[in-house]
């Protein structure tokens, strides 16, 4: 990973040293928000002299066009002809500080976007338009109301949690950028770390920014950090409204209040003098950015907790390949918690191999004979159960016997999948829908019929078994209404919802002492998908989910029902053996020459025409091999991508590996300058990407 440029200092004003005189006019350089790898000189006029400084907007001319864009540079001469005016100040003050403006500039050179992307990925909407205000209604932030007595009173620590804590602090009180990474199993007591390295934070006059990966984490959050913090948090993520998000970001700025709470992009807040850093679950997906810039949450607290000279906190039982390798080499600091807080043992798990099942029974079931008896226990002893199935909607898709057809969206690669709620097929991909078919639109015959497993199915299947028992299901269907994830989660910890349903959602994260029994419906269903970190996905949300249960004084145990009971990831899930997993899979790696070994670099190349668009990629690929010659950097493909077409666009990707980040995006960089891409081709660059 790129180290960011330290204390680099940025030219403010005439006082940076550069004149500014009435014969020597003034020039800024403006970064734009538009995916153009430059910067733009402009002229300043003399009535704004006095008022242009780094870090402030501007309203620019482009292109016939009025723009926002952000002062980056001051300097007396440009060497542009017929350089254009800026037009008018927007802020009175800098409104992007020189910690986000040296974080963005290093962000901009490792993930291929333009500094101006990355400066907007650090603000709010509101204020890429222009805006200076914004009225917002007054909403109850999700987590409200404050929680019980008993999470206010800090817990007594282990032995483990006080040697933990005790290496964190002495980095904090040092003003020392060190990287820990806290691996510790499920209810352990990796948040009540995080809530006194806070604390002593606060008593330092610093502040903290804690990122949690899935909005149906931030409720039970919130109400956990402001039981010990009261007002002082801010909560940052999707669902709330864009007034909303301005009026948190507003506080933060104006340091109102010094804990920041939420997704990936509150790792840009405003925060004054960042004391420390907190990655929960560190190992989810869900901390890569899908749209420019591409960047991935744990790589930009990195860079930003190294600017800032504080430590930075990754906390999981499930640590990423690549954070626990560099832990290995030395990079990252391990701290383990190997045993639950209070004594609490682990559940037991149980493997269920449906293909015995299925040759017993003679019948496919979602339920095996095993997992519906414990349900039934558990429901009748007035406990709480969740089951885990990481497939929304009804069938996974619709099928012809006769000749085979099977329903697909017009404008993806893409199954669609049929949704009971809405009687509808649904590409998951754009979300597009349509009416199923009563009559196979290939042959003819009157042989459709619905295959496969989704959540509305075990939710229907659930409600004919239990018919008296309060069922919800929590996926992104299901939660799609706003406060949705608040009230499900409420009603499950207040006891009114005796089983939750749900997808990676509900995995991890979550702690309610009365679910005695966690059921994974189908531990395969990302086992077999052609994606290389396939197995360290299955075993992270078996070990998550798990983790669920057993929580109380009631205890737990955790059925899994799979097809594939001998891979070493449902295996090692079932022993909670990290070490075991990681041991096999880091081979695998290693013999295969992915990450954490090779830096990987994918070209998406894309186009309405499928002729062009591979024309386009083997071209580029040729280009990149011939420039890519004797420099120990390996190019891939083109290959068609694993959903080949997308929202009515054809889609090639080339892979590029090389150990040395660095040299590969700098000849990655100096190709792509320099190649001319077919006219209705577009390429998109994803650095360390996720999947091939």
């Amino acid at each position: 990973m790129a180290s960011p440029v330290r204390n680099q200092n940025f030219p403010k004003s005439k006082e940076s040293g550069i004149s500014n005189g009435a014969s020597e006019p003034s020039f800024a350089e403006i970064a734009l928000g538009l995916p153009i790898d430059k910067l733009f000189d402009y002229r300043i006029p003399p009535e704004l002299e006095k008022e242009i400084a780094v870090g402030k907007r501007v309203w620019v001319p482009f292109q016939n066009k009025r723009k926002v864009g952000y002062v980056v540079a001051i300097k007396s001469v440009s060497d542009v002809e017929n350089v254009k005016t800026i037009e008018e100040i927007i802020d009175k003050e800098p409104l992007i500080d020189p910690e986000i403006l040296t974080l963005s500039k290093k962000i901009a050179e490792y993930y291929f976007a333009s500094w101006g992307q990355a400066i907007e990925a650090s603000i709010p909407i509101a204020l890429k338009k222009g805006k200076v205000k914004m009225g917002h209604r007054k909403t109850k932030i999700e987590g409200e109301p404050y929680p019980s007595e008993e999470l206010k009173l800090p817990h007594t620590l282990t032995g483990e949690q006080e040697e933990a804590l005790a290496a964190i602090l002495k980095s904090l009180e040092g003003n020392k950028h060190t990287t820990f990474l806290l691996h510790g199993i499920t209810a352990s007591g990796k948040t009540e770390i995080y809530l006194r390295v806070i604390k002593r934070a606060l008593e330092l006059g610093r502040s903290s920014i804690v990122l949690v990966p899935e909005i149906s984490l931030t409720p039970q959050t919130v109400e956990r950090f402001k039981s010990r913090f009261g007002d002082n948090i801010a909560v940052l993520h999707s669902k709330l409204s864009e007034g909303m998000r301005f009026h948190e970001w507003e506080r933060i700025k104006s340091g109102e209040v010094k804990i920041v709470v939420g997704a990936r992009s509150a790792i840009f807040s405003p925060v004054k003098n960042l004391g420390t850093i907190i990655l929960d679950e560190e190992h989810e997906t869900s901390y890569k950015q899908e749209e420019a810039p591409r960047y991935h949450a744990r790589e930009v607290a990195q860079m930003r907790s190294e600017i800032a000279e504080c430590p930075l906190i990754l906390g999981t039982a499930t640590p990423s390949m690549e954070s626990y390798y560099k832990a290995e080499k030395g990079e990252f600091k391990l701290l383990e918690l190997t045993k639950r807080i209070d004594n609490m043992v682990l559940p037991k798990v149980t493997i269920v191999d449906m293909k015995k099942e299925l040759h017993e029974t003679r019948k496919i079931a979602v339920f095996s004979r095993l997992l519906k008896n414990k349900i039934e226990e558990a429901a009748q002893k007035n406990e709480q159960v969740i089951l885990f199935l990481n497939r929304r909607g009804f069938s996974t898709f619709v099928n012809c016997k006769k000749c085979g057809f099977v329903a697909k969206c017009s404008k993806c690669d893409s199954v669609m999948v049929y949704h009971f709620a809405t009687q509808k097929l649904t590409c998951h991909w754009c979300n597009s829908s349509m009416l199923p078919p009563k009559i196979c639109p290939s042959c003819q015959g009157n042989y459709i019929s619905y295959f496969g497993l989704g959540t509305e199915k075990v939710e229907e299947e659930l409600r004919h078994m239990l018919p008296y028992t309060r069922i919800e299901r929590m996926d992104t269907d299901s939660t799609a209404k706003k406060g949705s994830h608040a009230r499900i989660l409420g009603d499950f910890k207040r006891g009114i919802i005796k089983v939750l349903i749900g997808t990676q959602m509900i995995a991890k994260g979550l702690d309610f002492p009365n679910v005695t029994l966690v059921g994974v419906i189908s531990a395969d269903t990302g086992l077999n998908l052609p994606d290389f970190r396939a197995s360290e996905r299955t075993f992270c949300l078996l070990t998550q989910v798990a983790g669920r249960a057993g929580r109380g004084e009631l205890g737990g145990e955790v059925v899994i029902q799979t097809y594939a009971p001998e891979h070493y990831a449902v295996a090692s899930s079932m022993k909670h053996d990290y070490q075991g997993f990681y041991a096999k899979e880091i081979e695998s790696r290693r013999e295969l020459g992915l990450p954490p070994f090779y830096h990987m670099a994918r070209i998406t190349l894309q186009g309405r025409n499928n002729a062009y668009a591979l024309d386009a990629a083997e071209k580029l690929s040729s280009a990149i091999r011939e420039s890519f010659k004797d420099k120990h950097i390996f190019v891939l493909g083109p290959v068609p991508a694993i959903v080949s077409k997308l929202r009515g666009r054809y889609r090639w990707n080339i892979m590029i590996k090389g150990k040395d980040p660095f040299r590969l995006n700098e000849c990655l960089k100096k190709i792509l300058s320099n190649y001319k891409i077919v006219k209705g081709v577009g390429a998109i660059v994803d650095v360390d990407p996720l999947t091939m």
